[in-house]
């Protein structure tokens, strides 16, 4: 129950730290206006639609270079060489906040011998050590070359309802499937979001289908952001099945989850466009066989992180882009296989919505299998 609890706890942390960051040095942010002109040169970014937009320092070569070069290893170097102190003593904050999860998580492991009555909560300290320090990374390298084009704007309101089909393909050395029909269903009521997806092996038989809701805790919802940005807090629960009919088992289960996402314009007007996200979450799943053969029942922690692009300027395209790691191991792209432990998949996708009512979606994934899928939207309602 103890370490339940612990997890419990962390699934919070996991989704304060980065706004805590930020939080951290408020009484600075206040004190913007006194910083010196010359510090922080800005400009105007004129944007369509009626959302506020803060104004980002102008493209300079010397911050980019020194971002990457010492910056990958001291996060916030660019701006700091810049004149923006300000952000530059929020990225090495962040950046200190990952490195000492990742230590306070990393060693104890280590020095248990990875013992099953702690490996829970400390576990779930190291990923969000590793997540920290992994949007760090990349809001660093964004920041550096962000000012040299106008940022994208997060969507005003989407539709009410979208329909996907597709395809899919996987590569896996442990499956003979390869072909998938791809289809889906995504419904936004107020702060309630609905979503339904099939996979289908024509060939094989392979079936994988997932229903699940979502309840916005904070923040404004899709259908009707107006004049807020995409800053939100979500509630998820899903249940999955997946069919194996030629190894003749079916995994099934349930699912909670607690998913975070931060406009990074209010880490720094470097990060106009762009987006962090966080989530914790546990799932209870069970092998089902046919014959002589007891089910198992188990539980599976669950952990994602991201760093994103909003698409579009507040016209007919709108869309995001997210570069993601999802710890859990049931599903397609499985779990990278590693000397020391089993990490989850890494994943790149895109959602964009372009003329009237069409769209489309496409996503890459690798973990122990290669998996890719391409599909084409059609949106009911929610014009710009």
């Amino acid at each position: 129950m103890m370490v339940r609890l612990w997890v419990l706890a962390l699934v919070v942390l996991a989704l304060v730290v980065l706004p805590g960051a930020v939080q951290a040095q408020v009484c600075e942010a206040q004190a913007v206006a006194e910083v010196p002109a010359q510090a922080l040169p800005v400009r105007g970014e004129p944007m369509a639609g009626d959302q506020e937009v803060p104004t980002r320092p102008r493209f300079e070569v010397l911050p980019a270079a020194v971002s990457v070069v010492p910056g990958l290893l001291l996060h916030g170097m660019g701006s700091l060489v810049a004149g923006d102190t300000r952000t530059a003593g929020r990225h090495f904050l962040l950046q200190g906040s990952g490195l000492g999860l990742l230590v306070a998580g990393g060693i104890p492991i280590a020095m248990s011998g990875a013992s099953r009555r702690v490996i829970g909560p400390l576990y779930a300290m190291t990923l969000t050590g590793v997540g920290i320090l992994s949007i760090s990374t990349l809001a660093n390298l964004y920041g550096a070359v962000s000012p040299a084009f106008p940022p994208g704007q997060v969507a005003r309101h989407l539709p009410p309802l979208e329909l996907e089909a597709g395809y899919q393909h996987v590569v896996d050395p442990a499956f003979d499937y390869r072909h998938f029909v791809s289809v889906g269903a995504l419904a936004r009521l107020n702060r309630v979001r609905l979503e339904a997806g099939v996979r289908l092996s024509p060939d094989e038989g392979n079936l994988r289908v997932r229903v699940g809701g979502a309840y916005r805790l904070l923040g404004a919802p899709e259908g009707s952001r107006g004049r807020q940005d995409g800053t939100a807090l979500d509630l998820e629960a899903a249940a999955l099945a997946h069919r194996y009919p030629a190894e003749v088992f079916t995994l099934a289960g349930g699912e909670l989850f607690l998913r975070g996402r931060y406009d990074m314009a209010r880490f720094s007007p470097r990060m106009a466009g762009s987006f962090a996200e966080m989530g914790v979450g546990f799932a209870m799943q069970s092998y089902i066989y046919t014959g002589p053969v007891d089910d198992i029942l188990f539980e599976q922690l669950l952990f994602s992180f991201g760093y994103g692009v909003y698409l579009g300027r507040g016209g007919p395209f709108r869309g995001e882009a997210m570069l993601y790691y999802d710890h859990r191991k049931d599903d397609f792209p499985g779990g990278i296989k590693a000397g020391g432990g089993v990490p989850g998949f890494v994943g790149l996708r895109g959602r964009m919505l372009l003329s009237g009512p069409w769209g489309v979606a496409a996503e890459l994934q690798a973990g122990s299998a290669v998996v890719g899928r391409v599909s084409l939207i059609y949106a009911l309602g929610g014009e710009p």
